[in-house]
């Protein structure tokens, strides 16, 4: 079964549109500076109210290991969108238990084969967009994933929607998608969307 997370949550009215569809994770920017960013409170407090079922993925983009150990509560998984490396990897598991996946834009098949190497335990392979790391709606050039060679599971990332979900993932070999601006209506997250989203997720 193909696995769904919806990024970048930030309102008790998100945490009940995916309550309501069931994803696999609900993604939280908890790095500041970013347009969906929330602070630690705010993700205690919708973390409280989503489903326990629904596994909770920190997105941290090249935060300073201590921010990350001195946090109140911890997410499930931990999501690494900038420039961190094989060792800040190693570092971070020593405070982290959990599945800490890398993402990395797929500017070029060389750009996925050096994350493969890093020694995450998932890949999140998401689209290039000069000067962005994420949430641009644009969805990722899938022939340069194909002519990578490389061994880490992955999720695909980058405007994946209900109604191209089929065609970007088929013979692709990712384990699951990510969405984010792609369940939104003018930048605000979209019941519709999200539910649109994983049903069409659970019927591949």
């Amino acid at each position: 079964m193909m696995l769904v997370k919806i990024c970048g949550l930030r309102r008790e009215e998100d945490i009940g549109f995916v309550n309501e569809a069931g994803p696999d994770y609900a993604g939280f920017i908890l790095s500041g500076g970013f347009k969906r960013s929330i602070d630690p409170g705010t993700f205690l407090k919708l973390k409280a109210s989503l489903d326990k079922r629904i596994k909770t993925v920190g997105v941290f983009v090249d935060e300073p290991i201590s921010e990350i150990e001195n946090l109140p509560e911890k997410p499930d998984v931990i999501q690494l969108h900038g420039d961190e490396d094989k060792d800040y990897i190693k570092k971070l598991r020593s405070c982290f238990g959990g599945e800490i996946w890398k993402a990395v834009r797929a500017d070029s098949a060389a750009a996925i084969e050096r994350a493969d190497k890093l020694g995450a335990d998932r890949l999140l392979i998401d689209s290039f967009v000069k000067g962005a790391v994420g949430g641009t709606g644009k969805t990722a050039d899938t022939q340069i994933i194909n002519g990578a060679v490389f061994e880490t599971p992955f999720m695909l990332a980058g405007g994946v929607s209900a109604e191209n979900v089929r065609q970007l993932t088929e013979g692709l070999g990712a384990v699951g998608v990510d969405a984010s601006s792609s369940c939104e209506t003018e930048g605000i997250k979209d019941r519709d969307k999200i539910l649109a989203l994983v049903r069409a997720v659970r019927e591949l």
